[in-house]
């Protein structure tokens, strides 16, 4: 038994943010209809490529295990059927603009006199309140207003952001989160609640140590690049066939990295490194003599030596490497699934873990309006 099973989510979002919640709660068990506009569906089946026999990929990486319900918000009978609906769900999630909900004639005070039970939780870029709550959010404007780019990049480069939209998956987790609390909550009151959650309020919180240092010391934060603005040595190092990065997290840690890996001794008993916070200060000097000596070997001696002597580190890796490596394998992080068009797809898996109520098997991402008749069917008994 899954730990959601018997949960039933109306999926009002679309994109990323809300589609990577409803996703996490489907893989824990929970049956998710994910509403989606007839002819057009969620924004990204047509963010391509690259896609599959002409479906997105990108559609693909965060709507496993759920049914497609093809539902005109724009006509009274369809805004009556997420009415209905929502009678017989327990949470609903949305990411429409501010007000778009009430227009509809949806609004949480409507639904949840409706069903006292239902947990409604509102994804939105700025949340609903305060002077920006009207506008609408995106990953890369949030990742510049948030601060992340500024600490982002090369520390003579451009602010940069990451490769993935990690604000809006961020937000998809903070909205599990929240959800799950609001179900234990539930279980004590009988009743369901509103949940606000914020792009932004989610992308500042991600600042954590940078963002505790500078409410401390008022000290703005640099950038560094691939390497750790407190600890060090703690980024990337070239070899002489590629690169590693190199994770020293203690005194102990940098103690063997000299003595075991690097075979240089004196460098673990030289005052200006001995301690963190002293290599901190002397960065400048520590990491082109360590440099000097990882360009002497191959990244996969170093690699060899560094595991031997229990110093973290790692190789870099393209995507091609870490799917064909043993640690996705071992985790089954990857599976195959029947999909009607495309035969065995090849999806990811959860990477949650429970021991007594496991995840569920994926199963592959709905056609546009799938299983609107079969959804459509429990409002009509």
């Amino acid at each position: 038994m899954s730990p959601l099973e018997g949960i039933r989510v109306l999926d009002l979002s679309r994109v990323l943010a809300g589609p990577w919640c409803t996703q996490t709660l489907a893989d824990l068990g929970a049956e998710v209809w994910k509403i989606e506009e007839p002819g057009h569906g969620d924004d990204t089946r047509s963010w391509m490529p690259p896609s599959i026999k002409g479906e997105s990929t990108y559609f693909l990486c965060c709507n496993r295990s759920k049914k497609s319900v093809a539902v005109d918000l724009k006509t009274e009978e369809g805004r009556a059927t997420i009415r209905a609906l929502a009678t017989r769900a327990d949470i609903l999630v949305e990411n429409f603009k501010l007000g778009t909900m009430e227009r509809f004639g949806l609004g949480f005070d409507v639904l949840r006199a409706l069903n006292p039970r239902l947990i409604c939780c509102s994804i939105s870029g700025y949340g609903r309140t305060g002077s920006r709550a009207a506008e609408p959010g995106y990953d890369f404007s949030i990742q510049a207003e948030s601060g992340l780019m500024s600490i982002t990049g090369e520390p003579d480069g451009q602010p940069m952001k990451l490769g993935v939209a990690i604000t809006d998956i961020v937000t998809g987790m903070n909205a599990t989160q929240a959800i799950l609390a609001a179900l234990y909550a539930r279980e004590r009151t009988g009743q369901g609640q509103v949940i606000d959650i914020a792009l932004f309020d989610s992308a500042v919180a991600v600042l954590a140590n940078v963002a505790s240092g500078y409410l401390a010391t008022g000290e703005l934060p640099k950038r560094y690049g691939n390497a750790h603005a407190t600890v060090v040595p703690y980024q990337l190092f070239r070899t002489r066939d590629g690169s590693i990065a190199l994770a020293v997290g203690n005194d102990r840690q940098f103690a063997k990295l000299c003595r075991q890996v690097l075979e240089r001794p004196e460098l673990a008993e030289d005052a200006r490194f001995v301690l963190n916070r002293d290599r901190v200060a002397h960065r400048d000097v520590l990491v082109p003599l360590i440099q000097e000596i990882f360009a002497q070997r191959t990244t996969a001696e170093w690699i060899r030596r560094l595991d031997e002597a229990g110093v973290p580190a790692g190789q870099v890796r393209n995507v091609a490497e870490v799917f064909a490596s043993r640690e996705v394998e071992e985790r089954d992080l990857v599976c195959e699934v029947d999909d009607a068009r495309l035969g065995r797809l090849k999806l990811m898996r959860s990477p949650l873990k429970l021991s007594g109520t496991p995840t569920r098997s994926p199963s592959a991402p709905p056609r546009l309006g799938e299983h609107t008749e079969e959804v459509l069917s429990l409002i009509s008994r």
